[in-house]
């Protein structure tokens, strides 16, 4: 183990010099991809492009039943880098570089423990997790390959989460009569008057959520984040749009929120209801089965002899193998505070622990 993370940190300086940033979704089915299919002899590789920059690698050694999964596209890099973000900087303890959080230093892990073991195995190489457009790995649940556990890569601190919440995007528009504002029809004919309206109720509805719980998650979040519509301050409005998302615990049921949400609109005022994006919560399935399905993620943590840690409010992909029925868990180094962040670093003692405990794991 003395020398594992000085393979990991070159298998990592290699992977940050891929540009895999997510828009633009310029990622093909060479570069990177050729990159650790060099590294997996014994492995059989099946690259697969699922159109506009998702492509996925699958790597099998032998006939494992459970597979690990890390996405390898990054968000975009800012003006923010105080150095090239293609470029990894070791400094004191930390890998500084583009997408070493998120989440090519699992990658690196993968890599690294891959060499070091001669176990059954299978790897899921994925490009399009940070587009919200999950079609690597719809495509790999739509076939049955005989996987039950799944082990999800994301900045967790190395410590294994059960549960998260889902996500769920919508779009409203609401129906107003142009007119002139001095109108005294004015406050109910006004499309943006409405879209108040539901927006105070809305309110209302998640703060009567705050008492849920769910596996140390507490209350529904949720979002207004665009408002637009009108022409000017003496014109009714005629229309006006809402984008806004709410998060889900597991024990929530989505549908029924977005019952709840719609009926937050007077009668009429809603031309408009759509679901735009949507995201499980980790376990996924009906709510009245999640408290077992969480359990059946720590038991397979504990026979695995991860440490277990809180669940987390941010979403992952983790939730799609749920939904499919594998038993799945998020499990990676780094800290979810420095994804995203210009200047993004992971803790070089977490890259090792990382990297040691998949070797353990594929050993045995």
């Amino acid at each position: 183990m003395a020398d594992m993370l000085d393979v990991v940190l070159r298998h990592l300086d290699a992977l940050v010099a891929f540009d895999t940033r997510n828009p633009p979704r310029r990622i093909g089915t060479c570069g990177i991809f050729d990159y650790i299919r060099a590294q997996l002899p014994g492995f059989q590789c099946e690259v697969t492009d699922h159109g506009d920059g998702a492509v996925s690698l699958l790597a099998v050694r032998g006939a494992p039943t459970r597979v690990f999964n890390v996405h390898l596209d990054t968000v975009p890099s800012s003006d923010a880098w105080s150095a090239d973000p293609l470029r990894l900087r070791v400094t004191g303890e930390r890998a500084i570089g583009l997408g070493a959080c998120d989440i090519k230093g699992a990658a690196a892990g993968l890599l690294a423990a891959a060499s070091a073991t001669t176990g059954d195995v299978a790897f899921l190489f994925s490009s399009d997790e940070e587009a919200n457009d999950a079609r690597c790995i719809a495509a790999f649940l739509a076939g049955d390959r005989g996987f039950s556990e799944a082990i999800i890569a994301e900045p967790t601190r190395c410590q294994a989460v059960l549960a998260h919440r889902g996500i769920s995007s919508v779009l409203l528009r609401f129906r107003g009569e142009a007119g002139h504002a001095s109108g005294a029809h004015a406050l109910q004919a006004n499309a943006l008057h409405q879209a108040m309206r539901w927006g105070c109720a809305a309110l209302a509805l998640v703060e009567a959520e705050s008492g849920a719980r769910f596996g140390g998650l507490t209350g529904l979040r949720f979002n207004i984040g665009k408002i637009e519509g009108g022409i000017k301050a003496n014109v009714i409005a005629p229309s006006a749009e809402v984008r806004f998302g709410f998060r889900p615990l597991p024990s929530h049921d989505i549908d029924a929120l977005h019952l709840r949400f719609g009926a937050c609109a007077a009668p009429g005022a809603l031309e408009r209801y759509e679901e735009t994006f949507r995201g499980p919560p980790l376990p996924a399935g009906p709510a009245a089965d999640a408290e077992p399905r969480r359990q059946a993620a720590q038991a397979l943590a504990e026979r695995l002899g991860l440490a277990v840690g809180p669940a987390v409010d941010f979403w992952t992909e983790a939730a799609l193998f749920s939904q499919a029925g594998l038993t799945a868990l998020v499990y990676g180094p780094g800290d979810i505070a420095q994804a995203h962040a210009a200047d993004e670093w992971v803790a070089l003692e977490q890259l090792q622990r990382y990297a040691e405990s998949i070797t353990r794991l594929l050993g045995n």
